[in-house]
């Protein structure tokens, strides 16, 4: 199989920044600047007086275990159509981000699962997004592609298709699972993903 184009950064879900035109309690147009008492630029509004804060989406998701094995989805959707990755998706009101990332796995792989830890807490601040991932075994092989898959399959480590994974966060969610596995010990980690720079012609 020919793997997709890679892109230069495969870092975000969604694209970034969300900008902010009109007032969400009363339509009116709203202007960006600093308001008093605080520290950066944000969304208000001259005629009823609110103020839009945007904050951090969260993207939640699992490392769905089969014995030696992961579970991968082939992605269906844009960005990164036709990439593998971790079942994983934006967290829904009302839930907790264990729950959304066991919704996600069911709608992504068709899978159930039993939840365990949690594992990644990724801050991807270029990206306005936090990817939190939690360890979780599979029931049993009975998964199937959502809407939003192409394919589900099982992976031992050394078939992880590297060069095909979608994003910068489920590398790094499987480099440090399988590093804790080899070493009998699975923690917790907080790591923070920069953007990747642009390579610079020769010559310039």
């Amino acid at each position: 199989m020919t793997a997709p184009p890679r892109a230069l950064d495969p870092l975000t879900y969604f694209p970034a920044p969300r900008l902010q035109h009109f007032c969400s309690q009363c339509g009116t147009p709203v202007t960006y600047r600093v308001p008093a008492d605080d520290n950066r630029e944000r969304a208000l509004c001259d005629h009823c007086g609110a103020v839009h804060y945007q904050n951090p989406r969260l993207v939640v998701g699992t490392v769905p275990v089969w014995g030696e094995h992961v579970l991968l989805c082939r992605r269906a959707i844009e960005p990164r159509h036709g990439y593998w990755t971790l079942p994983a998706g934006f967290m829904e009101l009302g839930e907790t981000t264990l729950q959304g990332a066991e919704r996600e796995t069911q709608e992504e792989a068709g899978a159930r699962v039993e939840m365990g830890n949690l594992f990644t807490m990724i801050d991807v601040p270029s990206a306005e997004q936090v990817h939190v991932f939690y360890l979780a075994r599979l029931l049993d092989t009975d998964f199937a592609p959502g809407p939003e898959s192409l394919e589900t399959q099982l992976f031992l480590e050394a078939d992880i298709p590297w060069e095909e994974l979608a994003f910068r966060t489920v590398s790094t969610t499987l480099e440090l699972f399988f590093e804790d596995r080899r070493k009998g010990s699975f923690g917790v980690h907080t790591p923070t993903l920069a953007p990747l720079r642009a390579a610079v012609p020769a010559g310039s």
